[in-house]
């Protein structure tokens, strides 16, 4: 017999061939009936894994997000800092976090762009994050991504590609696209080598118009948001990665939303010093999604020139006050983070907040 989990895949995928909306769990539920196969129970339980063939560390991870989301007091917000591109990803800002405030973030976060080439490199980023993980923390991996519609590479803020260049095979555009998701594949299956889990944050701030994937019609962005999922599940069968919905605050944050079956967790990208509904707009529609949330990039001040000076207290009192979704977060670095602003220290020792040597120690164990 079939499990459930390979059950549930092929359902799934059958009402999409149909035009059903696989997030109808009644639907789905009569059909698991008739199979005999799912009770009720267990199909929303094989729901909450995006890939259904995820491996055993991934399942724990998301399901120690989940447990976070039913905790009424205690720690419950799981901390988290981004590293650097590329070549600059080390362990650095971590260790001056660490100096600076006896507390090491639960996350690292890296990327693979490579901007000096206009490329992606994977090496120094996932030599960073797995150490990380070794030592005890959790990784996210974002990517800057080049345009596959430009033949010199580079132009992750080209304007006027088509996606549907990059869905439709026997063209140009496509072969240099299926060239840079092999590459990703790549990096990221090198991290499934070693046992490390993924929260993978592909396409981030795609419901803002500055980077060459956003801003595009939503249903032809989540063609193509699956058809990375697609390729990473089943052809490279990275049962590794979380897979992360990652808008900017703003408008329009839950319309690129690929579905319950492609999502793991989601978030939204926000640079301000005032932590409210005021300057952080969209956080309502994205929390309705039932996926753990959280800031998937935080800076104070704004997107570009940080002074350095801001009080870190205030991020957490706007959490607690008006995001009480709020599961995660991850600084964003430089003048942004954790290691360069005032009262990190009381900030990252407050009893809510989760850091790396508070984690369950088999998060992040061997399998």
């Amino acid at each position: 017999m079939l499990s459930p989990h390979i059950v549930l895949a092929r359902i799934a995928a059958h009402a999409l061939i149909l035009g059903v909306n696989p997030r109808c769990s009644s639907i789905l539920v009569g059909v698991f009936v008739v199979w005999g196969v799912l009770t009720e129970t267990s199909s929303v339980q094989a729901l909450d894994v995006a890939n259904p063939h995820a491996s055993a560390a991934a399942r724990r991870v998301l399901d120690f997000f989940h447990q976070l989301t039913a905790r009424r007091d205690g720690r419950r917000i799981i901390s988290g800092q981004f590293s650097d591109f590329g070549s600059g990803a080390s362990l650095k800002i971590m260790e001056q976090i660490h100096d600076k405030t006896d507390r090491w973030p639960a996350i690292i976060g890296v990327d693979y762009a490579d901007f000096p080439r206009g490329a992606l490199t994977t090496d120094a980023p996932n030599q960073a994050a797995l150490a990380y993980w070794k030592q005890g923390g959790l990784v996210t991996i974002s990517a800057h991504l080049y345009n596959p519609a430009n033949p010199k590479g580079g132009g992750f803020r080209d304007k006027g590609v088509h996606l549907e260049d990059l869905l439709t095979p026997g063209n140009e555009t496509n072969r240099r696209w299926m060239q840079e998701l092999a590459t990703l594949a790549d990096g990221l299956e090198a991290l499934k080598t070693n046992g490390v889990v993924v929260l993978w944050r592909p396409f981030h701030e795609m419901n803002g118009g500055w980077f060459w994937w956003g801003g595009h019609e939503p249903a032809k962005f989540i063609q193509l948001w699956r058809q990375m999922f697609t390729y990473f599940s089943d052809e490279r069968h990275l049962d590794n990665l979380l897979w992360v919905y990652a808008p900017n605050h703003g408008d329009h944050t839950a319309a690129y939303y690929a579905g319950d079956h492609f999502v793991d967790l989601v978030g939204l990208d926000a640079y301000t010093d005032s932590v409210d509904p005021g300057h952080i707009r969209g956080y309502e529609e994205v929390a309705l999604l039932p996926k753990p949330f959280g800031f998937s990039e935080f800076g104070p001040h704004g997107p570009q020139n940080p002074p350095g000076d801001y009080d870190y207290r205030q991020f957490l009192a706007g959490m607690t006050n008006h995001f009480p979704k709020v599961r995660y977060f991850k600084a964003w670095n430089g003048r942004w983070g954790l290691g360069e602003n005032r009262y990190t220290r009381e900030f990252l020792n407050d009893p809510s907040i989760l850091n790396r040597e508070d984690l369950p120690r088999n998060l992040t164990a061997a399998e």
